[in-house]
């Protein structure tokens, strides 16, 4: 038989564009259009249906950037269309093939109440199922003219203040049409057959059975009355459709979503619209299909509905009861996993599981995170502290080098806890549920043999619209499709149920699920980050010393709502798009207004809790907010701190230069301002490998292949610039407290001012570095390199840290030339350790190098400032204060401690006399990560504590207030049934025992 395959493929191709699907919506009536510009930002509907409008026509240029117009359409229905079924055809100008990275359009009534949203692939609205002649519509389109800025091109389009004037779109179409519904499910039928035939190979009989039954329905269709013979068309298709799949076909867990990120390259506020468009087009769904589900994350945008949309919300909770409407993820929002702090990451999911409880009677136990850039190893304990069970990502199938091998596994964390996994194979969270996509999830799922499931997520997200009728389509004809995947749509708790019950025994992945891409998020945007980084410090501050005051004085009132805020919002700011710096200049000058205004709230909260607390008095009290005690003062409390030590010392360096000394630490800083001695006179040790100089600050270019804010590529240490010329050099303070020698650089359009300190007592080397940075595509480090055969590196984590291999003897470990530090990063040998600390820098690289003289040299830099100019052209320009520390000599213990002190420096304050901790721990390694009252409003105080080295401990938790019980809880601080905590001894004392870097929360009921 010949070969016409290629023939038959392309006539159904043009058949399918020019006639079959303009014959969908057939008798098109022009609507009557009249618009109104609203001014500046959206206003509220009722101001919107109010307004003035004026003329406007077919093609005429609309939008400025950023600006919301307001459209009024009305028709009538022609008595002759009466018992047919009538659709509009709203098109606002949109490109079809950019949905959710442009114009959008929310469509009210003249009461105001939503109908649906508008989107490229969802521009129609339905008038009537059986049309009565002379039916009345009047419309409201609240159109939001957004900017494309997915081309990855430099552009100021990117905030309202820089953004130009001139209209972005032009209004395509708004008729009144019959739809009609024989050709639209031909429209399907051909489609969902074409893209399953293109997939089949060219030898199996099925794709030729299937290539003959649409060249039959071709032939069958009248080209010049497509809806008349449409049936016909439908017929000759009937057979191929009903033939079903083969028993050991793939099943797909098909689960409607609309992936929103809650800012990327729109800000926060448009956001807030893009949602309640994407829930009203689902509800509108749910109506028609009974048997559609939608999950959605992110309990933010929930709030963001009721607050906003509380018509809409309410017909979100009735299809949430309904079980159509599905919440998923338990967080606030799906947030970055690798920056955020430990104890907001439990508050993520403290506030967004209560959420979901409180509004909707819903446990959610699924965490749901397809778009985040790697997953903190220490993420295993923290779902399952939170009453999870499930795990779900995609983004780890965009890793450059290595692929993933597991799709469905246990993913086991720092601790040992494990949480059933799933990555979904289709390799997107935007499904179309086409046939390309379905058979790639079927060839590409590496556990056949063993489990014969997969989840597809399926629709259009960043307000495309979410899930369509076109998808329900594609779902119900592939539900048992001979040479497809059975497609079922379903809940996602059903399909993990499943995929555990047939793979109980899935294969174990131990330790961080890290993104061989955008190792560039962990330092673009270096004030979102640090703003990040101090509102954490702030907020545990806050809380601390606010419980402390709620408990001992009479009167003082724990500041539940104001706390409950700021922490919602500093949640919001660890959206996946914001704390990563991968949004637009718009959602960063916004954050860092955000951040200093929360940062002076908490410090209004933290002082007057301490002036509470230190009463009437001109006694000077040192504040310690650390876990651990300093100068004397103890963690949690405040007094008058002890002796500092031996003074300081400074002398001049022969050659140039200075030296500093406090009687722990011999430092040299030479007559170019680098640190080319650190000698631990306790240990004889010298830190800084011979022959280098430590605190050097290197540029390298920064051009990435693409994704520029999000990504640094390998290539670019091919090239530094080692910044060695000194502007000045100076003894900037001279003192027995401390020693200060300030060094100033200049380099290309920026400067450096440096100050590094040694403080009598310390044993740690601080260094402030001030820059004016106004460089471009530019990468800044700071290199130490040591003289430390370290095999590995410890950098902290959530509640941890985790190892990283200093070689690359595999291409995993090559991968990992940039990675994600908390507080500190350690290296040792046995017997011997350096940490390098940090108050807000997150990225950093470490390499090893094996000397002449047979030592070897582990360098660990800290990644300081990019310049990457998209989304943002301005990225990181200006000043930035940044600060970091060498420890010598350092365990992990000592990594840890000093962590804390350098996140969260004393407070003094004037007043009666000491402040003693409202709750003491006796062991170090135990850490309090915070201490709070409860969520109920009980008065009873909570507190967590993490085994913080990675070992057994046992500990005894002291409180200094009467309590009647010690109940070990869990995130949501409800009791768990755990065994950590032991009974209270008549004085108090409550026992712990930890497992390595296990998470206990501690609730004391007040007596």
């Amino acid at each position: 038989m010949h070969d016409d395959r290629s023939i038959t493929e392309h006539r159904l191709r043009r058949v399918l564009k020019e006639r079959i699907k303009p014959a969908v919506h057939s008798r098109p009536l022009p609507l009557t259009v009249e618009r109104w510009e609203a001014p500046g930002e959206p206003v509220p509907v009722a101001e919107g249906l109010a307004a003035s409008y004026g003329p406007c026509a077919i093609g005429d240029p609309w939008g400025p950037a950023w600006g919301t117009t307001w459209f009024k359409v009305t028709g009538t229905v022609p008595a002759d269309w009466a018992g047919r079924t009538v659709e509009a055809v709203l098109d606002l100008g949109f490109d079809r093939m950019m949905p959710g990275f442009q114009c959008e359009g929310l469509v009210h009534r003249a009461d105001g109440g939503e109908i649906k949203a508008l989107n490229p692939y969802n521009d129609w609205v339905r008038v009537a199922d059986r049309a009565e002649g002379g039916e009345r519509v009047e419309w409201y389109v609240e159109a939001a003219s957004n900017p494309v800025l997915v081309d990855h091109a430099v552009t100021y389009e990117g905030d309202r203040l820089t953004s130009g004037d001139q209209p972005l779109y032009r209004l395509a179409r708004m008729d009144l049409t019959v739809f009609e519904t024989e050709v639209w499910e031909l429209v399907q039928d051909l489609e969902v057959l074409y893209d399953l035939m293109v997939q089949l190979d060219a030898r199996e009989a099925r794709r030729h059975e299937i290539l003959h039954a649409i060249g039959a329905a071709l032939d069958a269709v009248d080209l010049t009355d497509v809806p008349g013979s449409a049936a016909a068309a439908r017929a000759e298709l009937a057979g191929v459709l009903a033939a079903p799949a083969g028993a050991s076909a793939h099943r797909i867990s098909a689960v409607g979503h609309a992936h929103i990120d809650s800012a990327w390259l729109w800000p926060l506020r448009e956001t807030v619209r893009k949602v309640s468009r994407t829930a009203s087009n689902m509800v509108n769904l749910m109506d028609e299909h009974p048997e559609f589900v939608f999950a959605m994350s992110q309990a933010q945008q929930l709030e963001w509905i009721k607050t906003y949309r509380p018509e809409l919300f309410e017909r979100v909770k009735k299809k949430i009861a309904d079980g159509q409407f599905v919440p998923v993820g338990g967080m606030w929002v799906e947030s970055d996993t690798n920056m955020v702090g430990g104890e907001a990451m439990a508050r993520q999911f403290l506030y967004g599981k209560k959420f979901f409880l409180d509004e909707f009677g819903i446990e959610t136990n699924n965490v749901w995170l397809p778009d985040s850039f790697g997953y903190t190893a220490a993420m295993p304990q923290i779902v399952k502290l939170s009453g999870s069970q499930w795990f779900l990502t995609q983004k780890i199938s965009w890793s450059q080098v290595n692929a993933f091998p597991h799709h469905t596994f246990w993913w086991e964390g720092i601790d040992g806890t494990r949480v059933f996994t799933h990555f979904p194979p289709v390799d997107t969270y935007n499904s179309d549920l086409g046939g390309a996509q379905l058979a790639h999830a079927a060839r590409n799922y590496r556990e056949k043999g063993r489990g014969s499931r997969s989840l597809a997520p399926f629709g259009w997200g960043d307000g495309g619209g979410g899930p369509t009728r076109e998808h329900l389509a594609r779902a119900k004809r592939q539900r048992d499709l001979e040479g497809s995947p059975k497609v079922r749509i379903e809940r996602p708790d059903a399909f993990f149920e499943k995929a555990r019950a047939e793979y109980e025994d899935a294969p174990v992945w131990a330790g961080e699920l890290y993104l061989e891409l955008h190792r560039g998020t962990y330092t673009s945007q270096a004030k979102t980050k640090q703003g990040n980084r101090r509102s954490e410090s702030l907020l545990r501050e806050a809380e601390l010393w606010a419980a402390t005051a709620a408990v001992r004085v009479p009167g003082y009132g724990y500041p539940y709502e104001d706390l409950e805020r700021i922490w919602k919002t500093v949640l919001l700011h660890q959206f996946h798009d914001i704390l990563p710096g991968s949004s637009i200049a718009w959602v960063h000058r916004e954050a860092r207004e955000t951040y200093a205004k929360l940062g002076g709230e908490l410090q209004a909260i933290t002082l007057a809790a301490q002036l509470a607390l230190a009463g009437e008095g001109g006694e000077e009290l040192v504040f310690n907010c650390a876990p651990h005690a300093r100068r004397g003062v103890a963690a949690g409390g405040a007094g008058r701190p002890g002796e500092a030590g031996e003074p300081v010392t400074v002398e001049e360096r022969h050659g140039g230069g200075h030296v500093l000394a406090n009687g722990r630490l011999l430092v040299e800083i030479d007559g170019r301002g680098l640190i080319v001695s650190v000698y631990d006179l306790e240990a004889r040790r010298e830190t800084v490998a011979p022959g280098a100089a430590a605190n050097l600050l290197q540029i390298h270019p920064d051009f990435p292949n693409m994704w520029d804010a999000w990504d640094i590529d390998a290539f670019y240490r091919n090239r530094v610039t080692d910044l060695v010329d000194v502007d000045g050099l100076e003894v900037a303070e001279s003192g027995p407290a401390s020693a200060t020698v300030r060094v100033t650089r200049s380099f290309g359009s920026s400067t450096a001012v440096q100050s590094v300190t040694l403080r009598a007592g310390a044993k740690t080397v601080d260094i402030v570095t001030d820059v004016d940075w106004h460089e471009t595509e530019k990468f800044l480090k700071a290199a130490f390199p040591l003289d430390v055969k370290a095999e590995r590196t410890a950098s902290e984590t959530q509640f941890g840290h985790v190892y990283r291999a200093t070689h690359t003897n595999t291409s995993w470990e090559a991968a990992k030339f940039e990675i994600c530090a908390h507080r500190w990063i350690h290296a040792e040998e046995p017997g011997w350790g350096v940490a390098l600390l940090n108050d807000s820098t997150y990225g950093h690289d470490v390499t090893r190098d094996v000397r002449p003289d047979g030592g070897q040299t582990t360098t660990v830099r800290l990644s300081l400032l990019r310049a990457p100019r998209y989304p943002d052209p301005e990225t990181d320009q200006g000043a930035h204060t940044l600060r970091f520390s060498l420890a010598p000599g350092a365990s992990i213990g000592d990594a840890v401690r000093e962590g804390h002190a350098l996140n969260l420096p004393e407070r003094t304050v004037t007043g009666a006399g000491p402040v003693a901790p409202l709750l003491a721990v006796d062991e170090d390694a135990v850490v309090v990560e915070a201490v709070k009252l409860a969520e109920d409003r009980s008065g009873d105080v909570v507190v967590r504590l993490y085994e913080s080295r990675g070992g057994r401990a046992t500990a005894v938790l002291t409180a200094d207030f009467p309590f009647s019980a010690a109940v070990e809880s869990d995130l949501l601080e409800r009791p768990l049934a755990g065994s950590a905590v032991g009974a209270p001894t008549p004085a108090g004392a409550v026992p712990l025992t930890l497992r390595p870097f296990e998470i206990v929360t501690v609730r004391l009921r007040r007596a």
